[in-house]
């Protein structure tokens, strides 16, 4: 998939700034800014996955899933040089309004690059949920806001062809871009400092967690201390068992066996570590008469 985006983000990049370059729309130069960030990721995105698949190590014992969130950080500090850049060049522009030329042909080749990049990003996404992989997902949307920002771009530039005194909004529109991007840079720049920051697995995902645990107890059991982070597509629990005193080691082993086949059995790559204590420890001292 990170091969699929860079081969579009090639494409689409030369037909962008050969729009550009055809028509001199500073709309148009901060669409094709955006498909620079777009490869640049791509090949981040690559090296990231690259990383991630590998298999854990002595030095990396629960793997390389973090690598991820690295790419996504880089992506969305990329994005957000992109947008600085784009809204200076539109702001210049504005102080100095200029009519673009064969606004025609512009849009003509900026519609086909759009089309390639919303094609990509709907295959990616489709990939990104069967794979759980969160940089192919930001890789995905950041090729869907692409999409839209382009097509906003051209609506604008296709006024402009029938109202030519409207050249105002060529700037506008590139001003217009780089603050909807700064939006997305920023969001991928959080999600990248929550995933190393372990955040911990959506509601949904630790309340599946919970039921399954209360469902594989038997009676005088129970469990506490419940912890959970996701690193990339990978899912880490843990929890406290609590379990009567005289209950034997085999035994304790076959009920945490069962616990984390449950578990495993609803959630994707996930690592259950269960720590086992006796229910007496945590029982209130008794009261003297």
């Amino acid at each position: 998939m990170a091969l699929l985006s860079i081969a579009t983000s090639i494409a689409t990049l030369i037909l962008k700034f050969g729009a550009y370059f055809l028509t001199d729309s500073v709309s148009l130069l901060s669409d094709a800014l955006e498909a620079l960030v777009n490869l640049a990721a791509g090949l981040v995105a690559l090296t990231a996955l690259t990383i991630a698949e590998q298999p854990a190590d002595d030095r990396h014992t629960y793997g390389h899933n973090k690598a991820e969130y690295f790419s996504i950080g880089v992506e969305g500090a990329l994005i957000l040089f992109a947008a600085v850049s784009i809204i200076y060049a539109g702001w210049s522009r504005f102080m100095h309004p200029v009519l673009p030329d064969n606004l025609a042909w512009g849009i003509s080749v900026g519609l086909l690059a759009a089309a390639m990049n919303f094609a990509t990003a709907r295959l990616m996404l489709k990939v990104a949920a069967e794979h759980d992989s969160a940089t192919i997902e930001a890789d995905a949307k950041h090729l869907l806001t692409d999409v839209w920002t382009s097509a906003g771009v051209l609506g604008g530039l296709l006024i402009i062809v029938f109202m030519p005194a409207w050249k105002i909004l060529d700037p506008l529109l590139a001003i217009a871009v780089g603050l909807h991007i700064v939006v997305t840079g920023v969001d991928l720049v959080r999600r990248s400092i929550d995933g190393l920051m372990d955040t911990a697995l959506s509601p949904l995902e630790i309340g599946k967690t919970e039921e399954l645990i209360r469902a594989g107890l038997p009676p005088g059991a129970s469990f506490h201390a419940l912890r959970t982070r996701k690193a990339g597509a990978a899912r880490f629990i843990d929890f406290h068992l609590l379990l009567p005193g005289d209950i034997s080691v085999r035994e304790s082993h076959a009920l945490c066996d069962r616990l984390e086949h449950s578990i495993a059995s609803h959630l994707a790559r996930v690592s259950v570590t269960i720590h086992v204590e006796p229910h007496e420890a945590h029982e209130p001292p008794a009261r003297s008469p």
